[in-house]
């Protein structure tokens, strides 16, 4: 799969941004394999990027490419198949169900498309250490627990791209390791790429690309 990005902006930003930025304004191309570590500090557009990428937002200027088809063409049934089958996102503010279990959170997106078998759950979540809070409602759990519930959940479909916006924000570094080695196992089985937002560099993260927003 081949992402374009093409002089993109968000209209809220003054066209100077684009002078000091790695993806504003800049004419980019990425293919499944490549790991994109953009660095964002605060304020620089992070979480946008991922919405536009992600097709939850769409008020920017530019275009985007999904295989050199524009995003902005897509039908909403193709935006629903790209993110069923192409597109996977672990989103900063993780939109869990609060009522339901994180079993039945994960559950719930394992059966839209499934690429693992139900016992896949039970395994990932004792690899992140948040087995004994499966049955637990997603209220009840700390955001630690709601965030690595969260990175499961997009481990269990296909994708050929992985979409991150600060996903380790409420991990301490030991537990950030453990799920960095889940996704990368997730990322190489498919042969996918992952384009990964963060506030600052995350050494553990083996890019092959590193971009200042």
């Amino acid at each position: 799969m081949q992402l374009t990005l093409k002089n993109i902006l968000p209209t809220y930003f003054e066209q100077g941004r684009k002078q000091n930025s790695g993806i504003w304004g800049k004419d980019l191309h990425f293919s499944n394999g490549d790991l994109i570590k953009i660095v964002a500090p605060s304020g620089t557009g992070k979480t946008s990027l991922i919405h536009f990428l992600y097709r939850m937002r769409i008020d920017f200027e530019g275009s985007i490419f999904y295989d050199n088809k524009p995003l902005k063409h897509f039908s909403n049934e193709e935006i629903a198949n790209l993110r069923r089958n192409q597109l996977s996102v672990v989103l900063q503010d993780m939109r869990l169900f609060g009522e339901q279990t994180l079993f039945q959170n994960l559950e719930i997106k394992r059966q839209l498309n499934p690429f693992h078998p139900p016992e896949k759950i039970a395994e990932m979540a004792e690899r992140l250490g948040i087995a004994t809070r499966l049955n637990a409602p997603a209220k009840n759990c700390s955001y630690g627990e709601q965030q690595r519930a969260v990175i499961i959940r997009a481990l269990l479909q296909p994708f050929d791209f992985l979409l991150m916006d600060e996903p380790f924000s409420h991990l301490d570094e030991a537990n950030a390791r453990k799920a960095m080695e889940l996704i990368m196992e997730e990322v190489q089985l498919r042969r996918a790429g992952v384009i990964f937002a963060e506030l600052e560099r995350v050494d553990f993260f083996p890019a092959t690309q590193f971009i200042h927003l």
